[in-house]
C-alpha cells in the first residue's frame, strides 16, 4: 500500500504554520512587534537550525515565492490606496523612490566597502539591495495607524514604487560584476525602458482589468476576486517578458483598478486583503527558513550588521529624505518621521538571493548581513513608528474600523449592489434627516451602524458624522450616488 505519511505530515505542517501565522497577527499588535518579525522567527524555529521540522536551502525557490508574494502584496496595497490622497504626494514619493534610493545606495555602498572589506562594485551591490523601503512591511505596519494621511500616503506610495528601482540597481551591478564589458549607457537606457514601459503596461492592464470585471458576467460572484488577481499576475508577467518593471506595472494597475467604479468591489478587496496576509505569512516564513541562525548570529555578522544598520537608519535614510524632499512642503518633524519610517523588509532579503543564484563570491555574507539589517529595521523602527508619530505630534484622527460583520454583496442577477459608506463632516448629507435627502432613483438605506450599534433607518433618522451606511443601489444610479456622497 502507498505510504501517505509524508504527504499527511506536510499538510499538517502547512495547516499549523497558517494557524500560527494568523494568530501571530493578533498578538503582534499587543506585543508591539511587527508581524513580519514573528513570521521570520517561525521560519527560523522550524528550520534546520531550529526544531529541524523543515530543511530548506534553495534561494531559487525562495526568490520565486518572494516575487510571487510581492505581486500579491503590491496589488492589494495599490487597491487600497486612494488616488485622491496619493495625488498630492506623487512628486515627493517619486523623488524618494528614485533619487532617495540612489542616495541611500551610495552612502551605504561606501560603508559596506569599508565594513565588509569588499570591492567598490560589491559595496554598491550591498547598497542597492538595502536601498529601498519595503511595501509589505510598510503596508502592514501602517494599516490601522492614525498617522497623518499625507505622511502615510507618502510612505505607501514610496514603498510601492521604489522596489523597481532597487531591483534595477541590484541586477545592473550584478551584471557589471559578471561582465566587465557591460556598457553603462545601455544600463541608463534600460532604466528608462523598464520604468517607462512598466508604467504604460500597468496603466493599460489596469484599464483592461477594470473593463473586464465590469463587463463580463460570471456565474459565481466568488470568481471576480480570482479574476482580478489573475490580471495582477498577467500584468507582472507581460511587463517582465518585454524587459520592463513588472513590480511597478502591478502597483500602477492596482491603483487604476482600485480607484475605478468597480462591480463586486468589496468582495475583490476583502479577498485580496486576506490573500495578501497569506502571501506575507508564506514569504516571511520561507525567508526565515532560508537563513541558518548558526551563521547569522555570529559575532562577525552581528557587529557588521549593527554598524551598517546604524549607518542606514541614522545617516543614509535621513540624508536621502532631506535631499529628496527639498521644497516639497514637509516641515522638520515630518522629514524626521519619514526618515525613521523607512522600513526594510522582504524586498532586501529577496534581492539578496540574486547574488547567491549568480554565484558571486561574497553572496552568503551579503545575505546574512542583509537579513540581520532587516531584523533590526523591522524590530526597532517597525515597533516604534506609532510612538514616534505621537511624540512628534504627527497623528491624525483615529481611523474607524467597523466592528460589525454585515456582509457586502453585489446582487448580479438583480443588477444592484449594497455599498458601504462612512459619513464624515464634509459629506453633504451629514446632520440631515433621511426624509429631506434627495437620493437618486433606486437608492435605499438598508442599515446604519452608529457607535457599534445597529440602527433601523426611518424618514426622521438623522445622519451623523461617523455613521456607517449600507446602501442598496441599482447599477444605473451608482455613479450619481457616488457623486452625491463625495465630500463638499
Amino acid at each position: 500500500m502507498f505510504d501517505q505519511s509524508y504527504n499527511d505530515y506536510f499538510i499538517l505542517l502547512c495547516a499549523l504554520l497558517l494557524i500560527v501565522g494568523v494568530l501571530t497577527t493578533k498578538f503582534s499588535s499587543r506585543l508591539g512587534v511587527p508581524a513580519l518579525i514573528l513570521f521570520i522567527l517561525i521560519g527560523m524555529l522550524t528550520g534546520s537550525d531550529g526544531l529541524g521540522m523543515i530543511h530548506f536551502d534553495s534561494p531559487q525557490v525562495a526568490q520565486l515565492i518572494g516575487i510571487f508574494a510581492l505581486i500579491i502584496i503590491l496589488f492589494e496595497g495599490g487597491l487600497q490606496t486612494k488616488w485622491a490622497t496619493v495625488k498630492s504626494v506623487t512628486k515627493p514619493a517619486l523623488s524618494l523612490a528614485t533619487l532617495g534610493v540612489i542616495l541611500t545606495t551610495v552612502i551605504v555602498a561606501v560603508a559596506a566597502k569599508l565594513i565588509l572589506e569588499v570591492s567598490w562594485l560589491e559595496g554598491f551591490l550591498f547598497g542597492a539591495i538595502v536601498g529601498s523601503t519595503d511595501a509589505a512591511a510598510v503596508f502592514a505596519v501602517l494599516k490601522g495607524q492614525n498617522i497623518r494621511a499625507r505622511l502615510g500616503a507618502t510612505l505607501e506610495a514610496e514603498s510601492g514604487s521604489n522596489d523597481p528601482m532597487a531591483m534595477f540597481l541590484t541586477i545592473s551591478v550584478i551584471e557589471l560584476l559578471l561582465n566587465d564589458n557591460q556598457s553603462y549607457l545601455l544600463l541608463v537606457g534600460s532604466f528608462f525602458w523598464q520604468m517607462g514601459i512598466g508604467l504604460l503596461v500597468g496603466l493599460l492592464l489596469g484599464k483592461l482589468a477594470t473593463f473586464a470585471i465590469n463587463r463580463i458576467n460570471l456565474d459565481s460572484s466568488g470568481l471576480y476576486p480570482v479574476f482580478a488577481l489573475a490580471f495582477a499576475l498577467l500584468t507582472y508577467s507581460l511587463a517582465d517578458i518585454i524587459g520592463s518593471s513588472g513590480l511597478l506595472a502591478v502597483y500602477v494597475a492596482a491603483l487604476v483598478v482600485g480607484n475605478s467604479d468597480l462591480t463586486y468591489r468589496q468582495s475583490i478587496f476583502r479577498f485580496n486583503e486576506g490573500f495578501a496576509w497569506i502571501a506575507q505569512i508564506l514569504m516571511f516564513t520561507i525567508l526565515g527558513l532560508l537563513v541558518f541562525p548558526s551563521q547569522l548570529y555570529t559575532l562577525d555578522v552581528i557587529i557588521r550588521g549593527l554598524l551598517l544598520s546604524l549607518i542606514l537608519v541614522l545617516i543614509a535614510r535621513p540624508v536621502a529624505v532631506f535631499l529628496s524632499t527639498i521644497k516639497m512642503g514637509y516641515d522638520l518633524k515630518e522629514r524626521v518621521f519619514l526618515s525613521w519610517a523607512g522600513l526594510r523588509g522582504a524586498v532586501p532579503i529577496v534581492l539578496a538571493t540574486f547574488p547567491m543564484i549568480a554565484g558571486l563570491e561574497n553572496s552568503q555574507l551579503f545575505f546574512n548581513v542583509v537579513f540581520f539589517v532587516v531584523l533590526i529595521s523591522a524590530l526597532v523602527q517597525g515597533s516604534t513608528i506609532s510612538l514616534f508619530a505621537q511624540k512628534l505630534g504627527l497623528t491624525g484622527p483615529k481611523k474607524i474600523e467597523p466592528p460589525h460583520s454585515l456582509e457586502l454583496v453585489s446582487i448580479g442577477k438583480a443588477n444592484a449592489e449594497i455599498l458601504e459608506f462612512e459619513v464624515s463632516e464634509e459629506t453633504e448629507i451629514t446632520n440631515k434627516p433621511l426624509a429631506t435627502i434627495d437620493f437618486p432613483k433606486d437608492v435605499l438605506i438598508n442599515a446604519i451602524i452608529r457607535k457599534e450599534e445597529l440602527i433601523t433607518p426611518y424618514g426622521e433618522t438623522e445622519i451623523k458624522k461617523g455613521d456607517i451606511l449600507y446602501i442598496l443601489v441599482s447599477r444605473e444610479s451608482k455613479k450619481e450616488l457616488n457623486k452625491m456622497l463625495k465630500q463638499k
